[in-house]
């Protein structure tokens, strides 16, 4: 006879008969943690200067654009690698695989402080390819639950209050006397004890119950046919989501990987703290608004919800760029306001929307996924706006490239959110909806 299955670990069988509010704690805690560790291996180094010039077949190019382009190269082809590996990852393995994948990128980085330039590129490259994973690894904890709007607002909110604090370590770092070599592989040890229980706490989460699954539709591994059928039957409602996301990854990658440069520009060079502070109560009002979706138990109304939602974010955006050039807010307002309209646009695509679609369609299979075929093309889109800015548009300062791009995301990206609404609002009717089937075949 076969070997009974290991019996859960004492602190998964509590949780699994914990109160709502004290499960979302523990799994808000380890989510939020894990990935705002992650952060550490990734953004840190963007903060310094890396002044010079580099020869790329004849170009000369901005050796921070080489080593950015470079790991944005890195991180865009493991979103294309994760269309396939997140959504064929089994949850036993989640756990391990996150370990595997930071611990590579940290090593990466300790080959970028050892190689000289231009070849620390290389390093900035392998450093992007495994960290490309860790979203949907953690995410696949959390989705297909109740409560996953409250929890994927806590996972999202580490990555808006991330960037900054470990940019704000990484500047501390470099006025300790870190060199900027060193300095990456210097920030991600800082974090790994954090990381390692962070991980931990996670693997002992219990998987969604019979309750979860009746409310959102059952999750599994989705293999290339059903990938396949699932893009036949929705693709049309996807397209403009994924042709939007492209645009909306550029320019919030944008304004991450130079926010030095663009603070600089607006006269705040001189306070490390400003990269922390700025984003903090951009993320406290996302997780607001994220959490409250969780109120709308119909999935359909609450699909149509979070569209509404990211259109007033990108609309923001806009309106809020055009305030500061007419003199109505500060530079500082200005920053704040298009980071809030910007990531109330952006968040959702990692957390509740594609789980809100997949239950309103009734579909059985994974968030992760829709989240890596969009993010996939998101991040190729931000490699070419980098190349573009260095080459098309270098007279431009940055604040001024910004300015433009701020307009040109707020006009196409409101444009193209509300057309998967309309898409979504007439396809999701419960006359209009398939049979229920594994695939949601129409």
């Amino acid at each position: 006879m076969p070997d009974a299955p290991p019996s859960p670990h004492r602190l998964t069988r509590a949780l699994a008969g914990a109160p709502p509010a004290a499960f979302a704690a523990y799994a808000v805690t380890a989510a939020f943690t894990t990935y705002f560790c992650m952060y550490a291996y990734r953004k840190p180094f963007s903060v310094a200067v890396y002044a010079g010039q580099v020869d790329v077949l004849g170009v000369l190019l901005d050796a921070k654009v080489v080593l950015l382009t470079a790991q944005v190269l890195g991180y865009a082809l493991s979103k294309f690698m994760g269309i396939k590996v997140i959504s064929e990852m089994t949850p036993d393995r989640r756990a391990w695989a996150i370990l595997g994948t930071i611990g590579a990128s940290w090593a990466a980085l300790l080959l970028f402080a050892v190689l000289p330039s231009p070849y620390n590129a290389l390093a900035m490259f392998l450093n992007g390819i495994p960290l490309g994973m860790v979203w949907g690894l953690v995410f696949g904890f959390l989705e297909g639950r109740r409560l996953s709007e409250v929890l994927g607002a806590g996972l999202s909110a580490s990555y808006i209050v991330a960037s900054g604090a470990v940019k704000s370590v990484g500047k501390l770092l470099l006025d300790a006397g870190v060199s900027e070599a060193w300095m990456p592989f210097a920030a991600g040890g800082a974090f790994a004890l954090p990381l390692g229980a962070a991980v931990w706490m996670l693997a002992r989460l219990p998987p969604p119950t019979a309750e979860d699954e009746a409310a959102r539709t059952r999750r599994a591994p989705m293999d290339g046919e059903s990938r396949r059928a699932f893009l036949k039957a929705w693709g049309p409602g996807v397209l403009p989501l994924t042709v939007l996301y492209v645009l909306l990854t550029a320019y919030r990658d944008f304004r991450d990987n130079f926010a030095r440069e663009l603070w600089d520009g607006l006269g705040y060079g001189e306070a490390p703290a400003v990269f922390a502070a700025a984003e903090l109560p951009i993320a406290a009002a996302v997780l607001v608004v994220l959490a409250l979706l969780a109120l709308i138990s119909d999935n359909r109304r609450a699909l149509i919800a979070v569209h509404l939602v990211m259109l007033s974010g990108t609309a923001l955006v806009g309106l809020s760029t055009l305030a500061w050039q007419l003199g109505w807010i500060g530079p500082a307002a200005w920053m704040v306001s298009v980071g809030l309209g910007l990531y109330v646009a952006y968040v959702p695509y990692g957390c509740v929307l594609f789980d809100r679609l997949l239950s309103a369609v009734g579909a059985v299979g994974t968030a992760g996924f829709l989240i890596y075929m969009t993010d996939a093309f998101g991040y190729a889109g931000s490699v070419g706006l980098m190349l573009y800015k260095n080459l098309g548009q270098p007279a431009l300062s940055w604040v001024e490239f910004f300015t433009a791009f701020s307009y040109a995301t707020a006009v196409v990206c409101s444009g193209l959110y509300a057309v998967s609404l309309m898409w979504f609002a007439a396809r999701t009717r419960p006359s209009a909806l398939p049979q229920p089937g594994p695939t949601a075949r129409g």
